[in-house]
């Protein structure tokens, strides 16, 4: 493997030229910085970024927990942050901890400082304990599309207003003259869809209806769970004439039940969930949903971590609510779809 030494001595500079070329450092002019590029073609060169990281005191990485990376949204958020971190010449290291906090805490001790500057996470089911002890530690954490803006977890973070998607979504079932809709909530009872399924709450009542018009039933969030939930409050609730799902998996699953039973989306059965992944454009019908600002939240949560690692926190060890720093994304927006039209039965 050629190193850094026989690239600079190809292009008649020397190393530290070299990298700073690599780095987009320094001043280096531009037939200089052609003549080192072109020698790094010549040789195949490719930094190696354990002894960069030695030598810089510093990774150039970032690495990105997430608690399943089979689906589909984390893969979407990850393309985005790491198209985010490519343009500020930093690497990402992806962290799956299949929902497991022993396997994420794992992570964290063996990469967060090591490997990796500072720590995004987006869901991964870790204490939050173990989060500040990491910023201790010395590398910064985020939390990536927390779904309270007005309730803080007390770490830095970038925040999505998840409830008024809920709201959205309700709102837009009702103004079709839904008023019998089952919900689906693609977490416990107090996980993480609580926030999108009390904004769905707050719709009805605000339409009149009480909370017994809209049984509900909590699944996991995967397209099998929203299938197996939806087959439920079918045959449990027969005149249900729309589904409110806080994800769009458990969407999609629940469009695969109806479809199994017989009923023709949207005609019988209007389905809306929360996110707009890809498959929910591809999706026949397609999903109607509310979409999110999955890039701007990525783009901020970089943003955000790396000002950190400029300048960390001053009060890791004990942050009071309120004080570690939120970035909040402009509101999630309805997307009409073929899968939701006017109630027919």
């Amino acid at each position: 493997m050629p190193t850094l030494s026989e690239v600079a001595a190809r292009a008649g500079v020397t190393p530290a030229t070299v990298s700073n070329v690599l780095r987009n450092k320094g001043r280096v002019g531009a037939a200089t910085r052609e003549r080192v590029l072109e020698a790094i073609a010549a040789l195949g060169y490719r930094p190696h970024l354990p002894a960069r990281a030695l030598a810089e005191g510093r990774a150039p990485t970032i690495a990105l927990m997430v608690s399943s990376i089979a689906n589909p949204f984390y893969p979407e958020f990850a393309l985005a942050v790491e198209n985010a971190l490519r343009r500020k010449g930093q690497f990402l290291i992806i962290c799956n901890t299949d929902g497991d906090p022993q396997t994420g805490r794992a992570y964290l001790d063996q990469i967060a400082g090591t490997l990796s500057e500072g720590v995004l996470v987006m869901n991964a089911n870790l204490d939050f304990d173990d989060l500040r002890m990491t910023q201790v530690r010395g590398a910064p954490v985020v939390l990536c599309m927390w779904e309270r803006p007005l309730d803080p977890p007390g770490l830095p973070c970038v925040s999505v207003d998840f409830r008024l998607a809920g709201e959205l979504a309700a709102q837009h079932l009702l103004s079709l003259g839904h008023r019998r809709i089952g919900a689906i909530v693609g977490s416990k009872v107090y996980g993480i869809h609580a926030a999108r399924y009390e904004g769905f709450v707050d719709a009805m009542h605000a339409a009149g209806l009480i909370a017994g018009a809209a049984p509900v039933r909590y699944a996991p969030d995967t397209t099998q769970g929203g299938y197996g939930a939806a087959l439920d409050l079918m045959k449990s609730h027969p005149d249900l004439t729309a589904l409110f799902t806080t994800n769009d998996l458990p969407a999609l699953g629940a469009m695969q039940a109806a479809a199994d039973l017989g009923l023709d989306v949207p005609r019988d059965l209007s389905v809306v969930g929360i996110t707009d992944i890809q498959l929910a454009r591809e999706s026949r019908p397609a999903l109607t949903t509310v979409a999110v600002p999955t890039v701007e939240a990525a783009e901020l949560a970089v943003d955000l971590l790396l000002d950190l690692i400029k300048s960390p926190l001053k009060d890791v060890v004990e942050p009071r609510v309120g004080e570690a720093r939120v970035c909040v994304t402009s509101l999630p927006r309805l997307v009409v779809r073929a899968s939701t039209g006017p109630a027919g039965r």
